[in-house]
């Protein structure tokens, strides 16, 4: 397991594995040309679920478990506290269940995250057929206190696992079990790379789900990460549904259209590289955006280039919100915008 979480580390880091369209240039904000504020007015400061941040920024889970990533989680952490955003972790079932590398997690803890998401997938918290331990309440107390978590995040990776060689597959039973958690932990519902869908959403929040991360197509491809694993493994038929399903999924913009409506927290990743394409987001009605690969390099070389990132992004949100009139996040979210390209036409189907 360990060995896996550095080999995605190694792919999202030296291989292709974008999404082939940018489904947030499909998003143009209408420019202002007088915006009637001062720049020093803006004040992109939110609350989301809870937690009042200084910007409406997620770094969502990405990585733990190996040596390397005590590195990353500590300059990501270190910057998002510095900064006032929010954090998550990839998952920690390396940690809970094996005992592997608990400190790639745990130095999260350290530092005063204003908003932190621990982090389980969804297809472990069922029997798999490899019957490996399933993670219970027990492990999913202990993945929230091992980062001091303010909500649990249960991520939802089915494609990736159809992908990986020893990827689990079952899926029966993880609605049923999703809700028997949301009734003890507060619990967040995470997607990876494929979006989530209006009626999923809808489930989801009957079942007591406090928010979503829509992480829908256009940014990072996870098929694409484990068609190379499996290229690397010799995995012929995983590497070819890899490249089928490279692009599989719903655009970020559509998902974030689709469940800001349900009333519900909706953090919108997926292909957030930008302050802009975070702006484009909230103004579509997003709680907060999410960015995971846009900083992973950065949080690989330094914590320096790390907090630098982060700012050009909260910056980069600013001068948007500045361009349309915008004091405030809610005053951005009622700014005009026009949907061009493939988004639209995802939403007229």
């Amino acid at each position: 397991m360990s060995h896996r979480k550095a080999e995605h580390v190694k792919v999202v880091l030296g291989r292709d594995v974008e999404g082939r369209y940018r489904y947030w240039n499909d998003v143009q904000l209408v420019h202002r040309a007088l915006p009637e504020i001062d720049f020093d007015e803006v004040d992109p400061s939110v609350t989301l679920l809870g937690q009042r941040l200084r910007a409406p920024l997620v770094i969502t889970g990405m990585t733990g478990g190996f040596p390397d990533a005590v590195t990353i989680n500590d300059n990501l952490a270190r910057a998002a506290a510095e900064v006032g955003v929010g954090m998550g972790v990839g998952s920690e079932r390396a940690a809970v269940l094996k005992g592997q590398f608990p400190e790639s997690y745990s130095c999260v803890a350290r530092y005063d995250v204003p908003l932190k998401f621990a982090n389980i997938g969804a297809p472990q918290i069922i029997p798999q057929k490899s019957g490996d331990p399933t993670v219970g309440d027990t492990e999913v107390r202990a993945a929230i206190d091992l980062i001091g978590a303010h909500v649990l995040a249960v991520h939802l990776n089915f494609l990736q696992e159809m992908v990986q060689p020893e990827g689990d597959r079952r899926a029966k039973g993880c609605l049923e079990r999703i809700g028997e958690l949301a009734k003890k932990f507060p619990l967040l519902a995470k997607e990876t790379g494929a979006g989530i869908s209006r009626s999923v959403a809808e489930a989801l929040r009957d079942r007591g789900v406090k928010g979503f991360d829509v992480s829908g197509t256009g940014g990072t491809s996870f098929a694409a990460v484990e068609h190379y694993r499996a290229l690397d493994q010799g995995a012929e038929l995983e590497a070819r549904v890899g490249k089928t399903f490279w692009d599989w999924g719903i655009p970020s913009p559509v998902s974030v259209l689709e469940l800001v409506p349900l009333g519900l927290p909706v953090v919108a990743s997926g292909g957030v590289r930008s302050g802009l394409d975070a702006a484009r987001a909230i103004a579509l009605g997003a709680s907060a955006a999410g960015t995971a690969g846009g900083v992973l390099r950065a949080a690989s070389t330094s914590f320096a280039e790390t907090r630098k990132e982060l700012g050009a992004l909260i910056h980069e949100l600013k001068v948007a919100m500045f361009l349309t009139g915008s004091r405030t996040v809610d005053e951005l979210r009622a700014s005009p915008y026009v949907l061009t390209g493939e988004t639209r036409t995802w939403l007229r189907r």
